[in-house]
């Protein structure tokens, strides 16, 4: 069945901002998306008032930390998970993907790849096996490939000398050469002088966050914004406050992008009090520090345009976030897979 939702306002992505538009969508998959006036017949109407615009994604969760029912009511359609125990957030992605679940759709990376000894398979809060220890450059080759034939979206390393030892140079670059081999990207924890310089070198594909033990230099970030992309997760260095970390990661973060990298939005949901659902602050120390733009900031915030042939995946606010990014917090809707999951 064909369902066309109509909206007064609707932002479709990048430089198309629609008014009295339409997007119709055939199961889970958008089929028209435009002026209302042109859109095809559809076999069910709903009108919303408000702004739409596509769901959000959120590239750095660690969703059983948190209750995948209230992401996705608050507004985020897709997340990453970025570290967790491969025999529970392997099935519940593969969950995820069924009309049924009652949450965004769910990729993960499985455990995060460390030393003996290393972050986090050192840390309180992490569950046994969140950290995955490798011996050496055959064990990682091993190990990244039986997480490429789990189902995992990325290969996580954690490099954080800070809370103990970090892969060798030799098992870093098995991992990337692996991952790559299988078409899997890297994402890097960096914590701790140096690490930056590791990651990059190394030809990681990713920042799981913006850095914020060090000022990096310009040349680094250059070389950076070449190869790789930076997930945000600024506001977990704040939890509301302004601090040094936050001030370096910003800093980092406004000479990475004017360097012509790509940034995107992240949270480290169940890190501390960040909130499940669109956070706010996130969006706002992008645009208000970072300097990017609101629609820069939307753009960061959501996998691709609502578009014909891509997934019918919508957030419904009250207002338009591109005059007012406070806007984001006024979730009157959600559509998952073309269907109202909420409505106020």
């Amino acid at each position: 069945m064909t369902v066309a939702f109509e909206v007064p306002l609707a932002w479709l992505g990048a430089g198309s901002l629609v008014r009295e538009a339409a997007v119709v969508c055939d199961g889970g998959r958008v089929i028209y998306a435009g002026p209302n006036a042109s859109r095809p017949q559809a076999d069910r109407v709903v009108a919303l008032e408000g702004f739409l615009m596509p769901g959000v994604a959120d590239r750095h969760v660690h969703i059983r930390f948190s209750d995948p029912a209230a992401v996705l009511l608050g507004g985020v359609t897709a997340v990453r998970d970025l570290g967790w125990v491969p025999e529970e957030i392997f099935p519940l992605a593969d969950a995820s993907e069924l009309p049924s679940f009652n949450g965004p759709l769910i990729r993960a990376a499985g455990p995060m790849l460390t030393a003996p000894g290393g972050y986090p398979a050192n840390a309180e809060w992490a569950p046994p096996g969140l950290g995955r220890e490798l011996d050496g450059p055959e064990d990682a080759r091993a190990v990244v490939g039986e997480l490429a034939d789990g189902g995992a979206a990325a290969i996580k390393v954690a490099l954080n000398t800070d809370h103990g030892p970090a892969p060798s140079d030799a098992v870093l670059a098995t991992i990337v050469e692996a991952a790559h081999r299988r078409g899997l990207p890297v994402t890097a924890h960096t914590q701790g002088r140096g690490q930056a310089e590791r990651a990059v070198g190394a030809g990681v594909d990713e920042f799981a966050h913006t850095p914020w033990t060090e000022r990096l230099s310009d040349d680094l970030l250059a070389a950076a914004a070449r190869t790789s992309r930076i997930v945000s997760t600024l506001d977990i260095h704040s939890f509301g406050e302004v601090t040094p970390e936050l001030k370096t990661a910003c800093d980092n973060l406004a000479r990475f992008r004017a360097a012509g990298g790509t940034v995107v939005y992240g949270t480290d949901l169940g890190n501390g009090s960040i909130p499940p659902g669109i956070h706010v602050r996130e969006a706002l120390l992008l645009h208000e520090i970072v300097r990017m733009t609101p629609e820069e900031v939307l753009v960061a915030m959501t996998a691709g345009p609502v578009a014909a042939g891509g997934p019918a995946d919508m957030v419904l606010l009250g207002s338009d976030p591109l005059i007012r990014l406070e806007a984001l917090g006024d979730v009157r809707a959600v559509v998952r897979s073309g269907r109202v999951v909420a409505r106020p």
